[in-house]
């Protein structure tokens, strides 16, 4: 019982450590929460982890070592993955104070962080490094402490339950602080476009400068 119970909190702590951290994913859940409501939010923070459970099937796959060995494919990637948080960067301008909570928003939200969570660095990065303790959970990693792990289909449910954790909890804490607070979503939403904006710029220079070194080792 106990071996389980550590084997679904070391998954947890692991969904946790890549759900939690401040980033271009969870601007767009705080930007949809305000503006659009929990649903919104919650929908949005599905997205991202749709992409998480497409993670771990390539990598079961062996996909995701392809893309740590292909630096021209990684360059691409991020910089669609640039290009898309400068778009929804603009998106979330424009809507500002936009209240709306229509379904269809919520669907837009959804599809919007699945899109840019397949062409995230930093998700892509941690599959490529914490990512390995879901396939092979003798150690979990993750905030940088190590936990003992010996129930790898309990550590997956752990960790994806630590995501579904997070998802929830973070735009209901928004839309908590909102109903206060009437000025919040604006801000929330203009906060949310500067991150996006910063993120897709980095990962631009990131995907030029990869692409550059990819070239010059062509004869």
């Amino acid at each position: 019982m106990l071996v389980a119970l550590l084997s679904l909190l070391g998954g947890a702590v692991l969904g946790l450590s890549l759900a939690a951290p401040p980033g271009p994913m969870n601007a767009v859940i705080a930007e949809e929460s305000v503006n659009r409501g929990w649903r919104a939010g919650f929908a949005a923070g599905l997205g991202a982890m749709s992409a998480d459970a497409a993670f771990f099937v390539l990598a079961l796959a062996g996909v995701v070592a392809f893309i740590r060995d292909a630096p021209t494919v990684r360059g691409v990637m991020v910089g669609i993955g640039g290009l898309l948080m400068l778009y929804f960067a603009y998106g979330a301008v424009e809507g500002a104070g936009d209240f709306s909570e229509a379904s269809a928003a919520t669907s837009a939200g959804f599809r919007k962080a699945f899109a840019l969570a397949l062409t995230n660095p930093y998700q892509i990065t941690w599959w490529l490094t914490a990512g390995v303790g879901l396939l092979n959970p003798g150690t979990i990693e993750a905030f940088g402490y190590s936990m003992a792990s010996a129930n790898g289909a309990l550590t997956v449910i752990g960790f994806f339950g630590g995501i579904v954790l997070w998802i929830t909890s973070f735009p209901a804490a928004l839309r908590a602080a909102g109903e206060q607070v009437d000025a919040l979503g604006r801000a929330i939403a203009y906060a949310s476009a500067l991150v996006l904006v910063w993120f897709g710029l980095v990962f631009l220079w990131d995907s030029a400068t990869t692409l550059a070194t990819v070239a010059a080792l062509v004869p």
